[in-house]
């Protein structure tokens, strides 16, 4: 059974991905087959228009992606399995071709949406989120850091709030979304069924106008509401040059905000805190291109810390997946295992890349 489908109905190109027993994780086909179906319909005038759902237990929308399949990642990593190099090439490569596509894409955000899923959907022209969105880039809390051109789009949330989602992993419940510029519109979760039917319902009109139509009836045409947990410190605290800065000013300031987010840094990897805050300060000033062969580097050494003597299971990520999935402890073995005994030594060697430029997995994206 295909882990996506796709029809093409009224000059409109329809996905929806379909493994919902996983709420919809990426597997390595299933990004394969994604890259075919939209490389295919770059070229194709039976459409005009495209659009991107996810399928839950119940049927159509109710979850959208919660990322790559990282116990994939884990077995793959240990196993020494050359797939593993392959599943981020070919996603990155996909999250390219998503964020450069010329075709009007909208992107049906409803429920999870986390790592992979937002790789696929931030590119979208319109991005759709229900009162159930719960949007995220949590990698940090596995060993991992946000990538999919994380470090793109995080980095130009307002102001420092992208250096918060990003080491933090805060999720973002419905029109949380929209304050973080991460969603274009919102609508009821149970309007998703009949939004999704109008981009091919009147074809009186082209595919073009029902997307346009679709834009309107989903735009928020109030000020959003401040999220509880969008503190006005977030943009000062999170400015700071280091994560050791961070971590001592939430210290003084000591409230319960302050204190909170305090404690979830603590539980994150203390080494993938200091690269992830390096990755988005220097996504802010690359486009989505040089920013994901900069992701791409800096994932192969996730998996290869050969500068710490470190691969494979003795690895930060595998060891962050493994607590948090395989043994499902909740006790990850961080190394080094404090915030403050990060060095920059070890943080910079995970922005060298291991190929020579013409010789770089993501060397012909531009």
């Amino acid at each position: 059974m295909s882990q996506i489908d796709t029809e093409i109905v009224a000059g409109v190109g329809l996905v929806t991905l379909n493994r919902p027993e996983a709420l919809n994780a990426l597997s390595l086909q299933m990004i394969l087959d994604l890259t075919a179906v939209f490389e295919n319909w770059l070229t194709d005038p039976q459409v005009e228009v495209v659009a991107i759902r996810g399928n839950s237990k119940k049927g159509p929308f109710g979850a959208f992606c919660a990322g790559g399949d990282i116990r994939f990642f884990h077995d793959a990593a240990i196993a020494g399995d050359t797939d593993l190099e392959a599943f981020f090439t070919a996603e990155y490569s996909l999250n390219h071709l998503l964020y450069s596509y010329p075709k009007p894409f909208a992107a049906f955000m409803d429920g999870v949406i986390m790592g992979g899923g937002m790789g696929l959907a931030q590119g979208a022209d319109l991005r759709i989120v229900s009162e159930r969105t719960k949007m995220a880039m949590p990698e940090t809390n596995i060993g991992l850091f946000p990538d999919v051109g994380g470090g793109f789009f995080l980095s130009r949330c307002p102001g420092h709030l992208g250096e918060y989602l990003a080491l933090t992993g805060q999720m973002l419940i419905g029109g949380d979304a929209l304050a973080a510029d991460l969603a274009d519109g919102i609508a009821a979760s149970d309007a998703m069924p009949s939004l999704w039917e109008s981009l091919t319902a009147n074809t009186d009109i082209s595919a073009q106008q029902r997307f346009d139509q679709l834009c309107d009836l989903v735009s928020e045409p109030s000020p959003v509401a401040t999220p509880t947990w969008l503190d006005q410190q977030i943009d000062t605290i999170f400015a700071l040059p280091t994560v050791v800065d961070i971590i001592n000013a939430l210290q003084r300031a000591n409230n319960d905000w302050a204190t909170q987010t305090l404690h979830c840094l603590r539980q994150r990897s203390p080494l993938m805190l200091h690269v992830t805050l390096e990755q988005i300060r220097r996504g802010r000033l690359l486009s989505m291109a040089d920013d994901l062969r900069m992701e791409r580097n800096i994932v192969h050494h996730c998996f290869h810390t050969e500068h710490l003597g470190r691969s494979g299971k003795t690895s930060e990520t595998v060891e962050g997946i493994r607590a948090l999935v395989v043994d499902k402890d909740h006790a990850p073995q961080w190394n080094p295992a404090r915030i403050e005994d990060v060095t920059s030594e070890m943080v910079e060697p995970f922005f060298h890349s291991p190929w020579p430029a013409d010789q770089h997995p993501l060397a012909d994206i531009d």
